[in-house]
């Protein structure tokens, strides 16, 4: 049985990474094992693994994450002063979907979707 996935992002400085997630997305911190990193928001988890040599503009980490409240939480990100991705503003996507994407500092793509 199934329960939940946990997707693996590469990383190449933790604390660049720590302070994008728990400063500007509220993540929470539940483990720090040196090159392992893993963090939370409400009930997803993201676990990062140390990639120091990483070239971000090589990076095709991707996670889509599904959300029950795209608009507060686009808002938030705004005032918060996140970067949004320039071609993944809050629009409603073909597939039914609303969606926004951000990139964190190593360029792991993030898209939030919520069923229209």
């Amino acid at each position: 049985m199934l329960t939940q996935i946990c997707p693996k992002l590469p990383m190449r400085d933790k604390n660049q990474t720590k302070r994008f997630y728990l400063e500007k997305l509220h993540f929470s911190e539940i483990a720090d094992y040196g090159h392992y990193l893993i963090l939370q928001k409400d009930a997803m988890e993201l676990h990062f693994f140390e990639f120091s040599t990483l070239d971000p503009t090589e990076n095709y980490g991707q996670v889509y994450i599904r959300t029950t409240e795209i608009e507060r939480l686009y808002a938030g990100l705004l005032e918060n002063k996140v970067d949004i991705h320039p071609a993944g503003h809050l629009e409603v996507k073909p597939w039914g979907q609303k969606e926004f994407a951000v990139l964190d500092p190593d360029h792991n793509l993030l898209t939030f979707g919520q069923s229209v």
